[in-house]
């Protein structure tokens, strides 16, 4: 006899689950109870269920299993919506578990009640309540298939009080299987007869399911194939930016020699990718229903294959299913193309060159830096900003997995995901680039960083307001300024307080020491760059975009 709480989490053990992120409540004490017995899964207390949603999302993303969350109900559950409208954008697996109260007071809105099935189902893949504790390893096998299969994504299942602590003589279920869908032989014939005739081809990856095999086997079909390979927003470490294939990222900021070469392409072969606004300059890019190229879409979801483009040759399969299946493939007999790749390669590289901007501090040749200093398998994390810019287009992801980031745009994700992934991989350096107000959305997670030994790198650019809004502020209603303004702390004493290390830069020069001390340390490091307000993207000052230049 086992009590649900006790039942639930021997499910989570034997699917695999290592890890659990929460903000403890007194509607789930008995899964409470259930996890202080278990030997596989840590236990991560966090300071919002904000960031403990989070961090349960950059957990599937960065291990590939779902990630696994416990909030309370009401406020709880409120606040964990951020993190799983990310997994559902971003096509991660994630359960999320919200503590209900006892069945026998359901509808009479009694403490924190909330309608899990009514507030839930339009986010997440799917939403239930587990009402019998013998049925327990039944809805968690269900989910965890729901979760995993075709295009990944959150399931969120309500725990009644009374449900979690009676006790039952339940049998346990076997780890879920999903199916696996996989290119039929016709459809690469047909890939292959497309590609021996095109003249302008690019190709696009991005999309779930992906492992450092799936990046090599694609890589390697780029270099038969001599073909040029662009990533979808937020995907870029699917392929090493420093092979003479890649020619960059497919989102905001698109480089217009990659945007010509997208609109011009005579077969797009797009792996993985869902083809969303941001990958296609706001569906620009492409004509909707039907795409001027011959287009070739792989997704592991039929559902999602011609949602928005109508492809030419549809092709249900996972990433590991198709790459393994590129290996059939033949390089067309003359390649016609290779010109066009180099320019589209000078291009992007021509594209990592700064921009001189205003202020002592540079955000580019930070990220340059950073770049050059970081190992190769070191992973970055960011949520939402300006800033984020910068980033991408100035660091060089070398391998997968290296990158964490929202398709989705959520502000706060960076130190949440951080602190996931260096949970997922102690050896590796992690290191979190965050806006000032991107960092104090989930900032209180710091503590958590600190309370688990997790020696994160946070890089602050601090240029004192909400950039992305006041970029589109002073475009739409030049020096209309409001609500965009913000008074920080300074945050190098704010990390002091927690405990960890605290860095202020006011020069460029003065970035490298600090970033490799904190590489070196072994505490959470947080490093605050003094940025000038005008330095607001990589190409334009803030008065640029307020001029109209």
């Amino acid at each position: 006899m086992r009590h649900g709480g006790k039942l639930l989490i021997d499910q989570l053990e034997i699917q695999g689950a290592t890890c659990a992120f929460t903000v403890p409540g007194e509607s789930f004490l008995a899964a409470l109870d259930g996890l202080h017995d278990s030997n596989r899964i840590k236990t991560i207390i966090c300071r919002q269920e904000g960031g403990a949603s989070m961090m349960a999302e950059a957990w599937g993303k960065i291990t590939g299993e779902p990630g696994v969350c416990f909030v309370t109900r009401g406020p709880g559950a409120a606040n964990a919506m951020s993190g799983l409208h990310i997994a559902r954008q971003d096509s991660t697996p994630m359960l999320a578990f919200v503590g209900m109260p006892s069945s026998g007071h359901e509808d009479r809105e009694a403490f924190q009640e909330i309608d899990i099935k009514q507030v839930f189902s339009s986010l997440v893949k799917w939403a239930a309540v587990i009402r019998q504790t013998e049925r327990i390893p039944e809805y968690v096998s269900h989910a965890l298939h729901v979760a995993r299969s075709g295009r990944p994504g959150p399931v969120v299942l309500g725990l009644p009080e009374d449900m979690l602590a009676s006790k039952c003589d339940a049998v346990d279920a076997k780890p879920a299987r999903t199916a696996q869908p996989a290119p039929r032989a016709e459809d690469l014939a047909l890939l292959q007869e497309k590609l021996a005739s095109a003249q302008r081809p690019l190709m696009i990856i991005g999309g779930p399911g992906w492992s450092p095999a799936a990046q090599k086997a694609t890589e390697a079909f780029a270099e038969r194939c001599d073909l040029p390979v662009a990533a979808a927003f937020r995907y870029q470490d699917y392929f090493d930016n420093r092979h003479r294939c890649y020619v960059g990222c497919a989102g905001i900021g698109l480089e217009p020699a990659l945007a010509a070469a997208i609109k011009d392409a005579d077969v797009l072969l797009v792996l993985g990718a869902r083809l969303g606004e941001m990958t296609t300059a706001g569906y620009t890019l492409l004509g909707i229903p039907d795409p001027k190229p011959f287009l070739i879409h792989i997704h592991a979801s039929p559902d999602e294959l011609g949602s928005v483009y109508r492809p030419d040759l549809a092709i249900a399969a996972n990433a590991r299913t198709f790459t393994e299946a590129l290996a059939r493939i033949a390089p067309p007999s003359k390649i016609t193309w290779s010109a066009r790749r180099a320019e589209l390669r000078a291009a992007y590289e021509q594209s990592l060159k700064p921009i001189p901007m205003p202020g002592a501090v540079k955000m580019a040749e930070i990220m340059r830096t950073v770049s050059e200093l970081l190992p190769a398998d070191g992973i970055v994390t960011n949520g939402a900003g300006n800033f984020a810019a910068f980033v991408h287009r100035y660091f060089q992801y070398k391998g997968y997995r290296t990158c964490l980031a929202p398709t989705s745009g959520s502000m706060g994700y960076g130190l949440p995901a951080a602190i996931a992934a260096k949970l997922a991989h102690p050896t590796r350096p992690v290191v979190s680039v965050q806006g000032d107000g991107d960092f104090l959305m989930t900032g209180q997670e710091l503590a958590t960083a600190v309370q688990f030994s997790l020696p994160v790198i946070v890089i602050i650019a601090n240029n004192g307001m909400y950039g992305t809004i006041r970029a589109h502020q002073e475009r739409a209603y030049p020096r209309r300024v409001v609500g965009t303004t913000l008074i920080n702390p300074d945050f190098a004493a704010y990390a002091r307080s927690f405990g960890a290390t605290g860095y202020t830069i006011e020069a460029t020069a003065d970035f490298a020491p600090a970033f490799c001390a904190a590489l070196a340390s072994n505490r959470p490091s947080v490093i605050e760059l003094k940025l000038d307000p005008e330095a607001l993207s990589p190409r334009k000052t803030l008065t640029d975009m307020r001029d109209g230049r």
